[in-house]
């Protein structure tokens, strides 16, 4: 699940994606409508900054161009990181707060589900609001450029390029305590999945086309590591694991004792570019995730996964609407409400 996009640290993590790369080479595969969301959406705006910063998408873009240069991570990573943010209490940047020293209070950065954030995802913000507030100063929330960020690295990984509506303030409430309850797990069934996209405003096809950002990024083993051993309390295989990918698995995350540090890639076929290969793989059995393969043994959303795979261009235009949709979920505006953050990691007050 898009949820679970876990990234990882291109210094110290170990890649197996090279391994799975050669095994599945590439193949030719046969391979929304908005809901009442949030009645916020219609006050964000394209040109929210076209006076205050008209540069700013100028800005974010030099920082997320070089970022993906350097550290290639940061797409999955700074997408992930997105969804987190606009998952619990909406589309504000409390994910970016960081716990004061002393003080016992956990955030939503220190929650369990978020312990493995890549560093590269928030540096990522961070070097964007620098140089936003350089030009700009105290006038550009640190949720919007988040908001602009996943774009940016969407695209520069091959995915499609779409306008971003802005105008959100920054949160005043960061608890990791909310975090648990409004996340998917890794075992999540379908039905929990479109309870929980439900409820914040998404319908079962978003779940579906977000779902495609799974096209790139990397899992730990962690979270996928019951399906090659163990699935479902059987000490089987998931049945639903096309047997040379469970091998390849196998041979990178044992049972007991592996290297935590290990990544799988959730697109065993085109991991490092932003396509619509997840759905053809899904119908493959190559499916990472419990929870991606989930999609397509499901009556319900195996017709629009069978879609997505079939048309790279609709699946690009309908990621880019459902974007815009989870990008809405909980707006914050106005000072009752929200903050402007010099720092993105420290509330104003």
């Amino acid at each position: 699940m898009f949820m679970l996009l876990s990234s990882f640290s291109s210094s110290s993590f170990l890649l197996i994606s090279f391994f799975f790369f050669l095994l599945f080479l590439p193949t030719s595969y046969s391979l929304t409508k908005p809901t009442n969301a949030t009645r916020r959406h219609r006050q964000l705006s394209i040109n929210y900054y076209a006076t205050s910063c008209p540069q700013l998408e100028q800005l974010v873009a030099s920082v997320t161009a070089q970022q993906f240069k350097e550290a290639p991570v940061s797409g999955p990573a700074t997408i992930r990181l997105f969804f987190h943010d606009c998952f619990v209490e909406g589309c504000d940047g409390s994910i970016l707060i960081s716990s004061k020293p002393g003080t016992g209070v956990l955030v939503e950065k220190d929650a369990y589900d978020n312990r493995d954030l890549a560093a590269e995802a928030f540096e990522s913000v961070r070097k964007a609001k620098v140089l936003v507030e350089s030009k700009c100063p105290g006038v550009v929330s640190c949720a919007d450029i988040l908001v602009i960020a996943a774009r940016d690295f969407v695209h520069l990984a091959g995915g499609p390029y779409y306008q971003v509506k802005k105008g959100r303030w920054d949160g005043k409430i960061s608890k990791a305590s909310r975090v648990n309850s409004n996340l998917p797990r890794a075992n999540s069934t379908v039905d929990e999945l479109i309870k929980l996209f439900k409820s914040k405003g998404l319908t079962m096809e978003d779940l579906v086309v977000l779902s495609g950002a799974h096209t790139i990024g990397f899992a730990h083993c962690e979270h996928f590591v019951n399906r090659l051993y163990d699935y479902g309390g059987t000490k089987q295989p998931d049945s639903a694991i096309d047997p040379r990918l469970l091998k390849a698995l196998k041979m990178s995350c044992p049972r007991f004792g592996g290297n935590a540090d290990i990544v799988a890639p959730f697109d065993v076929t085109t991991p490092f570019t932003f396509d619509n290969a997840y759905y053809g793989n899904l119908e493959a059995k190559l499916g990472l995730l419990a929870t991606d393969q989930a999609l397509f043994l499901d009556p319900r959303t195996k017709p629009l996964v069978q879609a997505m795979g079939k048309d790279r261009q609709k699946f690009f235009q309908e990621f880019a609407a459902a974007m815009e949709k989870m990008g809405s979920i909980g707006v914050k505006r106005g000072r009752r409400h929200g903050e402007k953050r010099k720092d993105c990691s420290i509330h104003m007050s």
